[in-house]
């Protein structure tokens, strides 16, 4: 079983299959774009399937693909399968902007993917354009309605905070959770790799913070209850409108850090294990993976690097040289 130094054993596997995206969202990625991996440094299905049967034998047991957008890759539906089948793996999930998930999210379930994390900023369609610079919210909406046929549920919902930007529409979003078993989380923008400027019409990086506590008392007229927390929500906080069929919660990790109770390991897509979202300490596996060596002390290594908490202020970019779309955050 992987333990950390503070003793918090090692469940959660998160795996960013690429650095590549369909959209440029404003606190994730710039404008132009950023220079991607070479594909020949990305792990393979096959290699990435090692990766998961090592972590499976050390007390692993729910793996959840990122990216960048992970649907941009055309074997996505094939790692799920392979990652789905490995001895101990009790859940894949998959974190999307569901441009592409009205088409995949069938075949993705049909292999073994248990639920799916949906990014949506707003419910305004030009908003939503602007802040993902050329997402079509209308595909988003198809995307959840094509989750929910498959039974990939209960689907979240996440919304980064941003004050000029979208912090007018937490009562909206929150309004969402009436009418449908849909679980709403609100989460702090984190300086990571996005401390510059977005373009003309937004916020400067001083005035981009909004703290849980802020985001909270915009929703003091609903009453809001405090709630069991939905299977995989991690470290979300939640709540529940009296009479909601969904949830909502909130990820501070700013305002109210959750690092005690840290269980994850993060791998990057060109095979480096990160046991901190903020702590830019990796440790490179690639190179052991494709020439068959043991990679269990290399999760020993990276799981000895786990801090006991990250040190990452409101003010001050994150220490981490990789951008969000990079690490797989």
């Amino acid at each position: 079983m992987f333990i950390d130094p503070f003793g918090r054993p090692i469940t959660y596997l998160r795996i960013s299959l690429t650095d590549r995206c369909n959209l440029r969202c404003v606190y994730c990625m710039p404008k132009d774009g950023l220079q991607w991996q070479p594909r020949a440094d990305q792990l393979s299905v096959e290699e990435i399937v090692r990766v998961v049967e090592t972590a499976a034998q050390g007390g692993v047991r729910r793996v959840r693909l990122t990216g960048g957008e992970p649907l941009v890759l055309p074997h996505v539906v094939e790692i799920v399968r392979r990652i789905a089948s490995i001895q101990n793996i009790e859940e894949v999930s998959l974190t999307t902007n569901a441009m592409l998930l009205e088409r995949l999210a069938q075949p993705l379930a049909d292999t073994g993917l248990k639920r799916v994390n949906i990014s949506l900023d707003s419910l305004d369609a030009d908003k939503f354009k602007r802040i993902t610079r050329g997402g079509d919210i209308d595909r988003v909406w198809s995307g959840i309605a094509a989750a929910e046929r498959a039974r990939l549920t209960p689907i979240k919902l996440n919304t980064v905070i941003v004050r000029g930007l979208n912090a007018d529409e937490i009562p909206a979003l929150a309004q969402l959770t009436m009418e449908h078993d849909w679980h709403v989380r609100f989460i702090e923008v984190m300086p990571i790799g996005n401390a510059q400027d977005w373009g003309e019409g937004f916020p400067a990086p001083s005035e981009r913070y909004v703290s849980v506590q802020e985001m909270r008392s915009a929703l003091s007229t609903f009453d809001m209850q405090p709630s069991t927390t939905p299977q995989g929500n991690g470290p979300a906080r939640t709540y529940r409108i009296p009479g909601a069929l969904g949830t909502i919660g909130f990820i501070s990790p700013l305002g109210e850090h959750f690092c005690q109770n840290c269980n994850r390991l993060r791998l990057t897509s060109d095979g480096k294990l990160r046991s901190c979202l903020v702590i830019p300490n990796e440790v490179s596996l690639r190179d052991a993976v494709r020439s068959g060596q043991a990679l269990e002390s290399f999760f020993e290594q990276a799981i000895a690097q786990k801090p006991e908490r990250h040190d990452m202020l409101v003010s001050t970019p994150a220490g981490s040289q990789r951008g969000m779309s990079q690490i797989g955050g």
